[in-house]
């Protein structure tokens, strides 16, 4: 049985011993599927209340492998409805974690500046902050091999004003497309880590 679905019986265990009544219907159902044998069943009607009983069940279900969880949901369906909603909701409710932070998230990126073009302070920040990545990431705003090749042959000496020359010649090219949002779309892409650029767009 899935850990998620023994810790919920286990948490649960009260509230099914003091609700559920386990019936001939419920032990006949899961007996059929294959989920409790016949010296289970045995076990079971032996115990000289219901409320021993149900905790016998709960007892005996987590070792009964993969599907017990759901042929016991099953089983509730036409006399304990109520019983299997509020597992499965509980259920649902331990599953919900929040969603991962989005990659503008991730970098510490103003929600504001998203839509913005790029200032060239921002420019040459983000210039000093890429090293070996920065082709991938101009090819991927636009431009050409024989662009990055002019940024070479221009700044043969200085890595950072290649760059900052091909993002300025982007910047440019495109206007009020050039947006922050753009940028960061292919700083993705190059898989850059947000953490190098958590300081670039303060």
């Amino acid at each position: 049985m899935d850990p998620k679905h023994k810790k919920l019986l286990r948490s649960q265990r009260l509230f099914l011993a003091e609700e559920l009544l386990v019936d001939d219907m419920i032990i006949q159902y899961l007996f059929q599927e294959e989920i409790l044998t016949e010296s289970h069943l045995e076990e079971i009607q032996s115990e000289s209340s219901n409320r021993k009983k149900t905790l016998k069940l709960l007892d005996i279900l987590p070792t009964r492998g993969s599907h017990a969880f759901h042929h016991f949901i099953q089983s509730l369906e036409k006399d304990f409805p109520w019983i299997k909603d509020k597992l499965l909701r509980l259920y649902a409710e331990d599953n919900e974690s929040p969603p991962p932070p989005s990659f503008t998230d991730q970098c510490g990126v103003p929600d504001h500046i998203l839509p913005t073009v790029p200032t060239t302070q921002h420019l040459n920040r983000l210039a000093a902050h890429l090293s070996s990545e920065w082709k991938s990431v101009l090819l991927d705003l636009g431009l050409s091999s024989a662009d990055l090749y002019r940024c070479c042959a221009d700044h043969p000496l200085a890595v950072q004003s290649q760059v900052l020359a091909g993002l300025v010649m982007w910047m440019q090219r495109n206007g009020r497309e050039a947006t922050v949002r753009r940028l960061l779309q292919s700083l993705q892409a190059a898989d850059i880590p947000p953490s190098v650029l958590q300081q670039v767009f303060v």
